[in-house]
């Protein structure tokens, strides 16, 4: 569009010494005019490589990594068959009792109907992976960008790495019917109370939370009980959040109870 001096320019372009400016000039959907005509196209600006990259830094552009990191964790996860997440430590051996636990927990979900979700690491996540796989069922491993630990166990048939937190936090939750803890360090515990608040304030309902190791996870429902709910800091019935065993078939049983298979 424009008179028909702008047909001697291409729309938008720099005008060589000696030429006539454009009056008129459409950017897009957008009209710009007299002094508000822009050098160059959309396109130009677009593929050319010169000028600062500071701007992949900056939060607007952040924003739109953390979107993306969304549509790819639904777009991946969206057809799932109904799945367990699984949690533990990573530094778990290979062989120990925790490990071998983590195995017969994989197979014995799979065997109930689910698929199984990790972490996607090593030690407890490799081992729940690990028995989702031999049982021929759907075993998935949600990655984290981490400086120390990279990649995903090689039983994972589905893997999403992410580079933020919350964003695979918020996979865990919205693709599992539950959650089985296995004794674990900082991350375990992140994932557990984070999901022990979610479902104590009511934003997700009928989500069984069980921890296996009796042993392991004792120190800490004592401290509850005899601290924080002693104290008034949470209530008595808080405790019935979550359940407790040593016992595979048992933990299957409870999650499987409470999504009402």
């Amino acid at each position: 569009m424009g008179n028909a001096e702008d047909a001697r320019i291409p729309e938008g372009a720099e005008v060589p010494e000696g030429a006539v400016a454009p009056e008129e000039q459409w950017l897009g959907p957008v009209l710009r005019r007299r002094e508000q005509v822009q050098p160059g196209t959309t396109d130009q600006r677009l593929l050319d490589s010169e000028g600062d990259s500071e701007w992949v830094h900056t939060d607007p552009w952040r924003v739109m990594r953390i979107q993306s990191e969304f549509v790819e964790g639904f777009g991946a996860l969206a057809e799932l068959p109904s799945a367990i997440s699984v949690f533990g430590s990573a530094r778990t051996p290979a062989g120990s009792p925790d490990y071998e636990a983590g195995v017969r927990i994989g197979k014995a979900l799979v065997d109930a109907g689910f698929a199984v979700i990790t972490g996607g690491g090593p030690g407890a996540m490799e081992a729940a992976n690990k028995g989702a796989r031999e049982a021929k069922g759907v075993s998935v491993g949600l990655g984290i960008e981490l400086p120390f630990e990279s990649g995903l166990n090689p039983h994972v048939d589905i893997g999403v790495n992410f580079r933020y937190f919350f964003v695979r936090k918020t996979m865990f939750v919205k693709y599992a019917q539950g959650f089985v803890v296995l004794p674990g360090g900082l991350g375990t515990l992140d994932e557990l109370f984070e999901a022990l608040t979610l479902v104590q304030t009511g934003k997700v309902t009928r989500f069984p939370i069980v921890l296996f190791g009796t042993a392991y996870w004792g120190g800490l429902i004592d401290w509850l009980r005899d601290t924080v709910v002693a104290q008034g800091k949470a209530s008595e019935k808080d405790l019935l959040l979550f359940h407790v065993t040593d016992d595979v078939d048992e933990a299957v049983t409870l999650v499987t109870k409470e999504v009402g298979r």
